[in-house]
């Protein structure tokens, strides 16, 4: 790890594949700003809220351990034939908003909702859109900005 901030990565494993392209682009980003960071593995995109509010719960316990500046989650929910995909989307999604909003969390969003394996695939690789990445580059910069705003 390096001097530089503590990034907390939280990847939901569902589809392993996609989230280790995901995970891949990330890493690379973190590295290349010089970021450290610490990765958590959970099963779905839905436990991501959960565990974002741990490491927050975690930080009000210990104040001086386990800090994180920043957090990228990642994750991928494909369109199957029930509406299932719509729900854990919107609750994953409207989790992670509403934790960055009430705690001013620093987060780099990296949960791809797709209405295909193949769209999935390609927005996840590192050469090809490299969501991960973009999520890394993305909380990086709020990190940033909460700096230059003051807090």
């Amino acid at each position: 790890m390096t001097g530089g901030p503590r990034i907390l990565i939280v990847e939901a494993r569902f589809y392993d594949d996609i989230t280790d392209n995901l995970v891949r682009g990330a890493v690379m980003e973190l590295t290349a700003q010089g970021a450290g960071y610490k990765r958590v593995i959970i099963p779905g995109i839905l436990e991501i809220p959960a565990v974002i509010r741990y490491a927050i719960r975690a930080m009000e316990l210990r104040a001086s351990e386990n800090r994180f500046a920043g957090y990228v989650v990642l994750g991928c929910a494909i369109k199957g034939e029930t509406d299932h995909y719509e729900h854990v989307s919107q609750q994953a999604m409207e989790g992670v908003q509403s934790l960055a909003l009430q705690y001013s969390l620093a987060v780099g969003n990296g949960i791809l909702t797709c209405p295909s394996y193949e769209l999935a695939e390609n927005r996840s690789r590192v050469d090809g859109r490299n969501f991960g990445g973009r999520a890394a580059k993305a909380c990086m910069r709020m990190i940033e900005v909460k700096h230059e705003l003051g807090l």
